[in-house]
């Protein structure tokens, strides 16, 4: 009976234990999901979540963000503002250098961001994220070819001249296309030198295995070294069911991330696990409509699908309590998202009243949403589509893209709304803590990655007032949350729920931090990653 009983503990705890495949004691296998290949390594030119993620190990910036989510120093060792707010004096640290041993000086920070803006890169993040600096609209524009609010004082002096005071403009500066690059490299090999050969950061490309992963070394040149592993391999994923299967099968140490955490069908047999964690997501999950296309440029029929959504059956029956469902765009946590906002509420008759009232004949009214292939994405819009058929009775088709083609669809709409989606499915992540990214980076008139043209005067005016304040969070919060009021009244975006990054990271690991950010996960310490021991 006590053998019967032994054996009966050995396959229960089996149940939450993954293991981990007999393997060098120095090596680290990360899984990136929701894509088959990078679409590049310069790190001006990631598009996704997935791209800076990798970038993020590979080059680093003047500034990063810490555990705590706050800016510290990267290559830069300090930092001082003016009084007026407008220009930054970056010193880097003294004998900082890239992979192949040469300098990191002031003018390959001069040459990086130049780069990010240049209309030549074709890049949208540097223009998107680096808009503040003086003389980005001219060198985006193509009127000319430098930087005029970015100057190498000397050598290891770097001054950066902003158009308006900012309260997040350094927390900018963490992301890919601030990122540093090597100008020597680039002159050396023009054509590829985006293979990251030379990096600024913790890991360099020891091999591209192109459409299956990376294998990433240790730059020894970085200023805190990641010595404790010989190797970090990033594995490609398309989906994070497969991600999942592997990590069970000992084949991954890490596996989820902010935008593809584990399958929510998936956490129940995990969440008692060690190597489980879970934190809340700086994400929101939402439709947005395109507001230049009918029906969607009236106001009431935004609303009418708004009331027709079953957030709390989407997210507590359809995801099984794995989200928060959410009527508002702020997520919990973040900044603001204290101040209470008024949501459109579930009320299928109330949606019925308003497409009554914009003229509109539900049986008539044929719709397509469109989504990109990842995750339980499916599963989310299919409940959508039957709600909205259920509600208010009109015609939904769905159309499933491959992720590099639906990013790419949301870019055609951007830029020709005419010939555009009709309304889509998406995930928007913060890659700093602050509500200027989830207001005005996104919803502002005519601004980059407002996809869905949503376009207010006083949403505007509003959150362009609260961007320049600096000294004055009550005042700051206060506009910002009449700005969300009015998106959440208008449905600038139909939101759904707010993500947890649920995760799967081998509780033998050390050095990584999990957080809510676009990212997901933080190395506050490079030279303290260290992977498992062999089996």
């Amino acid at each position: 009976m006590r053998r019967a009983f032994t054996l009966l503990l050995i396959f229960l705890i089996s149940l939450f234990t993954f293991p981990a495949a007999a393997q060098d004691t120095t090596t680290l296998r990360w899984s990136v999901e929701g894509i088959s290949d990078v679409v590049s390594l310069d790190p001006a030119r990631a598009t996704d979540a997935q791209g800076f993620a990798v970038i993020g190990l590979l080059h680093a910036g003047l500034v990063r963000l810490n555990a705590d989510l706050l800016v510290e120093p990267d290559l830069a060792e300090s930092w001082s503002i003016s009084d007026d707010g407008l220009i930054y004096t970056f010193t880097l640290r003294e004998g900082a250098a890239f992979s192949d041993g040469t300098p990191i000086t002031s003018a390959d920070v001069v040459w990086s961001l130049t780069h990010a803006l240049d209309p030549n890169t074709g890049a949208w993040t540097g223009p998107y994220l680096l808009s503040n600096i003086a003389g980005s609209d001219e060198l985006v524009a193509g009127e000319t070819t430098e930087l005029s609010g970015v100057t190498a004082v000397d050598e290891r002096t770097v001054q950066i001249t902003v158009k308006q005071p900012s309260a997040y403009f350094l927390s900018q500066l963490t992301f890919g296309p601030s990122k540093i690059i090597s100008s020597a490299a680039v002159e050396t090999n023009p054509e590829s030198w985006d293979q990251a050969s030379v990096t600024s950061g913790a890991f360099s490309v020891q091999m591209w295995n192109r459409g299956q992963g990376l294998v990433l070394v240790p730059n020894p040149n970085y200023w805190q070294p990641a010595s404790q592993i010989s190797q970090l391999e990033i594995v490609f994923n398309q989906d994070s069911e497969t991600a999942y299967q592997l990590y069970r099968t000992g084949e991954l140490d890490i596996m989820g991330g902010a935008q593809n955490p584990i399958p929510a069908a998936r956490v129940p047999e995990v969440q008692e696990s060690p190597d489980f964690r879970s934190t809340n997501a700086f994400n929101v999950r939402y439709v947005a409509f395109n507001n230049e296309l009918a029906p969607f440029d009236d106001v009431r029929v935004r609303q009418a699908f708004a009331h027709a959504t079953d957030r709390d059956t989407l997210a507590n029956v359809v995801l099984g309590g794995t989200v928060i469902p959410t009527d508002r765009i702020l997520p919990p946590g973040m900044p603001g998202s204290e101040v209470a906002v008024e949501g459109l509420a579930f009320n299928p008759e109330q949606g019925q009243a308003l497409l009554a009232e914009a003229g509109i004949d539900p049986a008539s009214l044929e719709i397509t949403l469109t989504y990109g292939v990842e995750g339980d994405n499916e599963r989310i819009v299919t409940v959508l589509q039957s709600m909205w058929q259920e509600n208010l009775g009109v015609t939904v088709n769905l159309e499933p893209l491959e992720l590099s083609t639906f990013s790419s669809r949301l870019n055609d709409t951007y830029n020709d709304p005419a010939n555009g989606l009709q309304a889509y499915y998406s995930v928007w992540g913060t890659i700093y803590p602050d509500p200027q990214y989830f207001l005005s980076q996104i919803l502002q008139t005519g601004v980059g990655n407002n996809n869905g043209h949503y376009s207010n005067a006083d949403f505007d005016a509003l959150t362009q007032e609260a961007d320049v304040i600096t000294d004055d969070i009550a005042r700051r919060i206060e506009l910002y949350n009449q700005a969300e009021q009015i998106a959440v009244t208008e449905v600038g975006w139909l939101t759904l729920f707010n993500g947890q990054v649920n995760v799967l990271v081998r509780d033998c690991v050390e050095g990584v931090d999990v957080t809510g950010l676009f990212s997901a996960y933080v190395v506050p310490d490079f030279s303290a990653l260290r992977g498992c021991p062999a089996a």
